[in-house]
């Protein structure tokens, strides 16, 4: 009896911890013009376990993110709450370059080719927020030597970049 009353609070106890492990919702953009290639270049940094239980949520199902369907599935969502639009309020074309996904972050690269940042008039940006209520975005844009940072929520999804 003794024993099964240490297993159950060992049970409770790391259940708790668990629980208390991520209490907070954030994601980071990185957005820099390369003036090597002419590019404006997007990388997005989600955690993990948000990004699965996002798409978990969505189809049902466990999604493997090295799976090239599945990054579609990403990529879509991605695509659809993410958008970098131009001073006339069109939205600019964001080529996808790639995902890269551990057990910690789910890395998302995009870039605006041959565009410098100064032709991005607002970005908005709802990855997450409409899942996860407390989720938190960071945009840093970096320009002219000098970083400008947007903070996105549910309360603010879109902002002008000047």
């Amino acid at each position: 009896m003794r024993g099964l009353k240490t297993l159950l609070a060992a049970a409770l106890l790391l259940c708790s911890a668990m629980a208390c492990a991520h209490r907070f919702h954030a994601g980071i953009t990185d957005i820099a013009f390369n003036v090597r290639t002419g590019n404006t270049e997007i990388v997005h940094t989600y955690m993990a376990h948000d990004v699965e239980a996002l798409l978990a949520n969505l189809y049902g199902r466990a999604l493997d993110l090295a799976d090239a369907d599945d990054q579609q599935v990403l990529r879509t969502y991605v695509e659809e709450r993410f958008r970098v639009l131009g001073p006339d309020q069109a939205r600019l074309p964001l080529r996808w370059v790639g995902i890269r996904a551990d057990a910690e972050k789910v890395t998302v690269f995009q870039e605006i080719e041959q565009t410098p940042l100064s032709k991005a008039g607002a970005i908005h940006d709802s990855v997450l927020i409409d899942f996860i209520p407390e989720q938190v975005n960071t945009v840093n844009l970096s320009e002219d030597n000098a970083v400008r940072t947007l903070t996105f929520d549910r309360h603010q999804l879109e902002q002008p970049t000047r």
